[in-house]
Formats: C-alpha cells, structure tokens, sequence
C-alpha cells in the first residue's frame, strides 16, 4: 500500500470510527454528499448557484454531527470527546463553528455593502443580492478548506495536508458508497451503527494517550 492510500484510509477510518456513529448523522451526510454532486456540477455552469448549494450541503451535514453525533466518552473507541477534537485531522468543532459564524456573517455585510468595497456591481435586485451571498459563500468554502490544509503544512507536514484536501473532495464519493444503506438501519431503529466496532479498513489503528482531556 502506497504512503498516500495509507494515510487517505487512516483519515478516512479515524473519521468514520470517531464522528460517524450516528445512524441519522449518516444519513445526513448521505443527503449532504448527494446535495454536493451537484455543487460539483454546478460550478461548470453557476458559480453563485454552486455556493449557495454547497452551504445547503454543508449545513445537513453539519446539522448531523451538532444534533445527533454522541459527544460524550467513545465506548467504542475509548476516547474521550475531548481527545478526538484535539487529534482531528479536519475541522473539530471549534474549528466549525469559527467557519459557521463567517459563512453567517456574510449575508450581513453584503447587506450594509452590497457592492463588498467594489468587488460587486451593486445588485439590481434581490436575486442578484442572493447570487452574491452564493459567491461570497463559495469562496468562503475554498478559502477555509485552503486555510485548514495550510494549517496542516505547518503544524504536521504537507504530505498530511494535501492528502486530507483529496479526503474532502472525494468525501461525496466516499460517503455515499460509506453511508447507503443508513437510512434502513435509522428505520429498523438502529440509532447506533453497531459494526463500527468490528470494522476493519486495513489501517493500523494508534492509540495515543485516548483518556487524556
């Protein structure tokens, strides 16, 4: 196995065990990554639209691990919550929330400063104010991924960083191949997926210091 296919699947495995044991987050994020599709497609066409369908995305998936996703000690994983946000490879929590409050806030600007200091041509009407939420918000979503990924070149390595970018990008791919058969679990009442603790991806699975936080 090469050093990238190992470090993508360990990304993708300490994700799925650590943040994805909730059957409605899984179905959630099923929604999300058909709802990214066709934000990909999108963007060959409408970049405004493909922003404003991407942050549709964005937000069931992120609905999914605030509401539904256990966030006290990991049973199944022996760790606490505490230890999983400080080993995250992605956005942990705190992380979300700081690019939450951005994407939230740009509706408010472009309210007060419609034209965003000359970037826009002042908007004719609302659907051009809404087309410019939908630019704006795209390029928060880019420019955050892109912040996150340099964050990792500095304080991990840039193999880490670029490798979790291709997790991201492919996550829609991954998460419906990952996450189809959720929402018949969530409708036999599993709220739990119980194979999560027998799975077994053919990663070799490290245990720092789990009860630590």
């Amino acid at each position: 196995m090469s050093r990238f296919t190992a470090t993508l699947n360990t990304q993708r495995f300490d994700d799925y065990r650590y943040y994805h044991q909730s059957t409605i987050n899984q179905t959630l994020h099923l929604i999300s990554a058909v709802i990214f599709l066709v934000c990909y497609a999108l963007l060959f066409t409408d970049a405004a639209w493909a922003g404003l369908v991407g942050w549709l995305a964005m937000l069931t998936r992120q609905t999914g691990h605030f509401f539904f996703e256990p966030n006290g000690y990991d049973d199944v994983n022996q760790a606490t919550n505490a230890y999983k946000e400080a080993v995250k490879v992605g956005f942990n929590q705190y992380r979300k929330i700081v690019l939450l409050l951005v994407w939230g806030s740009a509706p408010v600007v472009l309210f007060f400063a419609p034209a965003l200091f000359g970037l826009f041509a002042p908007p004719a009407d609302r659907i051009g104010f809404i087309r410019h939420v939908g630019l704006v918000w795209l390029f928060v979503g880019i420019g955050g991924g892109l912040f996150r990924m340099v964050q990792l070149f500095v304080t991990r390595d840039m193999h880490t960083g670029v490798v979790w970018a291709i997790k991201v990008l492919t996550d829609p791919f991954h998460n419906i191949a990952l996450y189809y058969k959720s929402p018949l679990a969530l409708l036999r009442g599993e709220l739990i997926d119980s194979s999560i603790a027998d799975a077994d991806w053919g990663v070799d699975v490290v245990e720092e210091a789990p009860h630590l936080g």
